[in-house]
């Protein structure tokens, strides 16, 4: 299963890294490896995290991570998992 990363999150990660990196550098570069091998172990367990509350549909789910929400769509026919948003609750 491959792991796909769309533009819409890779978007809010780079502005959520940024805010990160403004108090530490190191902090923002090691939020990002550890959500990295967060997200690419789901190919492990798809269905690990709880169905989205904001989606009517079972392959999308909801991961928490330090607070953030990722949303990710299990795509089986294509037989790989698209990380589609990365937010704080608040945001939205």
């Amino acid at each position: 299963m491959l792991v796909i990363r769309k533009r819409e999150y890779l978007t809010a990660l780079k502005v959520i890294l940024s805010f990160i990196s403004k108090d530490s550098r190191n902090r923002a570069l090691s939020f990002k490896s550890q959500l990295d091998n967060k997200i690419n172990n789901l190919v492990n367990f798809p269905y690990k995290f709880k169905q989205s509350i904001n989606h009517n549909d079972e392959s999308v789910r909801d991961m928490i991570f330090k607070g953030y929400t990722i949303t990710y769509l299990i795509e089986n026919d294509k037989d790989r998992i698209s990380v589609l948003d990365i937010y704080k609750w608040i945001d939205k």
